[in-house]
């Protein structure tokens, strides 16, 4: 992997990681379904402006239905998903429940026929559920029904994305990274238009809500997307898939930082045996750099 790969990845991570606690700020005060229709439509204005400047050209009707799977996928479950769970857990948590997606995105593979289901992929996945139960049983959050049912929601958010990145994948080679990208925030901004308007009139704007839905919209959404389509275009699906991997270091750091999180040695251990089981599926190893596409 380049170095500027690899840098690339660590600003994604970061940016990333970010928007969980973003998510903190704007779901309690506008509710999740109006932060997901928002994140989305500022997305999609980005997005078709630098289309528009960049001259690049919308994707053919034929490619719409598969672009709107994808933005299903990858955008609406997981936005609506974290949203919800971000009125009940910290930021943190969120985080390193993301860091899942990839163990998901190994066994999506495998159901198409796309990568082989080894034993070690196998032990990952079930020490990787450990972790996320240790997490939920550990951490400085009370356990209860809803923080059960939100950790549900984000490891949902996790499957979605990690399936998702299967379709992303053949998006690239298919589609410029740009023109997929938009179409496929125009398609969920479509997708989430009713809901939102629906929960319009519940929500409680308030300056700070609306700053984090911009910044969740025009950076971490759409232009985002666009560099993670464009970085996986370059380098193997499985090292993109990295980005996972310090994602939590990010969303803890900054939860704590910014919202005053606890941040404890409780939830050291399910954070382990996340990362660990991410590293077994994927076969990344930050020492040896990434492996071969299968």
């Amino acid at each position: 992997m380049q170095t500027r790969h690899f840098a690339q990845l660590v600003g994604m991570s970061a940016l990333w990681g970010a928007s969980f606690p973003l998510l903190r700020v704007a779901s309690p005060a506008l509710g999740p379904w109006v932060v997901a229709a928002g994140r989305c439509m500022l997305a999609a204005v980005v997005l078709s402006v630098l289309m528009r400047a960049l001259k690049e050209r919308w994707p053919g009707r034929k490619a719409w239905a598969s672009l709107a799977l994808l933005s299903l996928l990858t955008v609406v479950m997981p936005f609506v998903l974290f949203n919800w769970a971000a009125l009940v857990i910290p930021a943190g948590y969120s985080a390193v429940l993301n860091a899942t997606s990839p163990l998901f995105g190994v066994l999506g593979a495998a159901a198409a026929g796309e990568e082989k289901l080894t034993a070690k992929r196998l032990l990952g996945c079930a020490v990787g559920f450990a972790g996320v139960a240790l997490l939920v049983q550990l951490g400085p959050v009370a356990v209860t029904s809803q923080v059960v049912l939100a950790a549900l929601a984000c490891t949902v958010a996790a499957a979605s994305y990690g399936m998702g990145a299967i379709l992303m994948k053949r998006a690239t080679l298919a589609h410029s990274p740009l023109p997929a990208s938009a179409a496929v925030h125009v398609a969920a901004a479509l997708i989430l238009v009713i809901p939102g308007g629906v929960a319009l009139p519940y929500a409680q704007p308030a300056g700070g809500a609306l700053l984090a839905v911009a910044v969740l919209g025009l950076v971490t959404s759409g232009f985002m997307y666009w560099i993670s389509m464009r970085l996986m275009r370059e380098i193997p699906a499985s090292a993109a898939t990295s980005a996972a991997f310090m994602i939590p270091l990010f969303g803890v750091s900054w939860g704590g930082v910014f919202l005053g999180e606890p941040v404890t040695l409780s939830m050291l251990p399910g954070c382990v045996l996340v990362l660990a089981a991410t590293a077994l599926i994927t076969g990344f190893n930050p020492f040896k750099g990434a492996p071969p596409e299968p």
